[in-house]
């Protein structure tokens, strides 16, 4: 439906979560949970194509259901998934996916591989090739230091609510997760600077990542508006415009 009155716009992300407390909450054990999201990326994938929808599964059993309302854009709108591991880029690849990626531009770039080696070559769902995207925090200001300083209070403040399940029930934080700032700078998490500077480290790592796809994160902690407005307008300026748009 989302689909229909958008007009065909709609983007699906799906993701199975990387927090097993959370998991907990709704009775699912950490070793279940690759497997029940690998069960309903299935069943949504079906969902979004058919008239009826039936599945036999060690978790879900659908039979004949019936979908009265098909999306807007054929065969389907596009899918998006969320990882850094190179399983779940084999996934995408089969079921034409685009992919999402964190991390170092080295290590995502094994990811990238591993979806292209696996991607049916005369497939394009949507007119195109799909996006391997790299994900990151992006601060642009008009001087390094206006960049660094705003980004880094905010980075705080987003790591505060990050971290609050983990403290809440006592367990320790992922070992990947950067715990300060600088921190964040080093694992490639957090691109900030000038519109001049950020703009070639986000070109260089997307290179390297094998990325054909920038996904930027503007807004996060407390972030002031018109910062995550002025991040905006200079990766308009200096990289959509470069390229055409």
């Amino acid at each position: 439906m989302l689909d229909q009155l958008s007009g065909g716009r709609l983007e699906v992300g799906i993701g199975r979560g990387s927090q097993p407390i959370e998991w907990g909450y709704f009775g699912i054990s950490a070793d279940a949970a690759p497997s029940r999201y690998a069960e309903a990326s299935e069943i949504l994938n079906i969902a979004l194509k058919g008239h009826t929808l039936s599945y036999q599964g060690d978790y879900f059993e659908l039979s004949d259901v019936p979908l009265a309302l098909r999306p807007h854009q054929r065969p389907y709108p596009p899918i998006w998934i969320a990882s850094n591991r190179a399983e779940s880029a084999q996934w995408a690849a089969a079921n034409g996916a685009n992919l999402a990626c964190i991390g170092p531009a080295s290590v995502v770039r094994n990811v990238t591989d591993a979806y292209r080696s696996h991607r049916p070559h005369n497939t394009a769902a949507h007119g195109r090739e799909p996006f391997l995207g790299l994900a990151r925090m992006v601060v642009i200001a008009k001087s390094d230091q206006d960049a660094h300083a705003a980004a880094e209070t905010a980075y705080r403040r987003w790591l505060e609510s990050f971290k609050f399940l983990y403290e809440l029930n006592a367990i320790p934080t992922p070992p990947a997760l950067p715990l300060t700032f600088d921190a964040a700078l080093e694992s490639e998490l957090c691109v900030v600077g000038t519109p001049a500077s950020a703009r070639q480290v986000l070109l260089q790592q997307m290179e390297v990542a094998g990325a054909n796809y920038l996904l930027c994160q503007l807004a996060f902690g407390n972030l002031p508006l018109e910062i995550s407005l002025y991040t905006a307008t200079a990766i308009k300026a200096e990289i959509l415009d470069s390229f055409g748009g």
